[in-house]
């Protein structure tokens, strides 16, 4: 007999078709990969300063990532301000937006002649074509996949132990270190790991915001682009070695995050 719980046997057609639909273009790298030379095609000193310039630049993003998002999931979780909730579609547009649409307006706001860019070149500061645009550009498409994580887990734990904390006596402060961010531990790791994830593979914006220059901002993303014209078994190689370093860091650090395990 079949339980309350099993699914129609029809559902599982649509989802074998989309594992197969994701796993084929995946599977088809592995297959094109010239593997007795593998190890010598990404271990050219471009590669290897790519892979290493990624890692970099990703890690400092997440890290602007859990600073700027954590706030911002708390007060759009918790606030209701009309004002906040009107905010909320411009925080989270980054997620529809052509990664080349969001490259164009950080360079016209933190580039040479940008709103802010300007006053800051004045003053000796030079942000766009560098290190730190690419950091700018992996924040600014990663910050909306930590902040709906965080704002997701936020509504789920509701604000009763806050309250209790609040009526015990505990300060603000306390109650933000003591009991909501231990919390959202949950959210936060599968936030960070995500905006971990989709700064490891941007392309778009960085190239736009930040330009190719090797060892300062071509990050591998770029150097795959670069290679698959003048390298095509590089390019391959190089695109297999992202995939895996993506899928231990979804897999290492936070399947159990995504799936909710913790949480529970």
């Amino acid at each position: 007999m079949p339980t309350p719980t099993d699914l129609p046997r029809w559902v599982y057609v649509p989802a074998a078709v989309g594992t197969l639909f994701v796993g084929l273009p995946l599977f088809a790298i592995a297959v094109k990969v010239d593997w007795p030379h593998f190890w010598s095609l990404i271990s050219s000193d471009s590669s290897a300063t790519a892979l290493l310039l990624s890692l970099k630049t990703a890690a400092a993003s997440t890290t602007l990532c859990v600073l700027l998002g954590v706030p911002m999931a708390l007060v759009l979780a918790r606030s209701q301000l009309r004002s906040v909730r009107l905010l909320r579609p411009v925080i989270l547009l980054p997620l529809v937006l052509p990664p080349v649409v969001g490259g164009i307006a950080l360079l016209y706001a933190f580039g040479r002649l940008g709103l802010i860019g300007q006053y800051l070149e004045a003053a000796g500061i030079r942000i766009a074509f560098s290190t730190t645009a690419v950091v700018l550009a992996q924040t600014f498409v990663s910050l909306p996949f930590l902040v709906i994580a965080l704002e997701g887990s936020a509504r789920s734990a509701g604000a009763d132990y806050e309250l209790v904390a609040a009526t015990l006596g505990a300060r603000p402060s306390t109650i933000w270190w003591r009991v909501t961010l231990p919390l959202l531990v949950p959210g936060l790791a599968s936030g960070a790991v995500l905006a971990f994830a989709r700064s490891l593979g941007e392309f778009g914006a960085t190239l736009t915001f930040a330009g190719s220059l090797q060892g300062v901002t071509r990050t591998l993303p770029l150097e795959i682009y670069l290679q698959r014209v003048s390298d095509p078994d590089a390019a391959v190689a190089l695109s297999l070695l992202l995939v895996a370093v993506a899928a231990l860091v979804v897999l290492g650090l936070g399947a159990r995050r995504l799936t909710g395990t913790d949480a529970r």
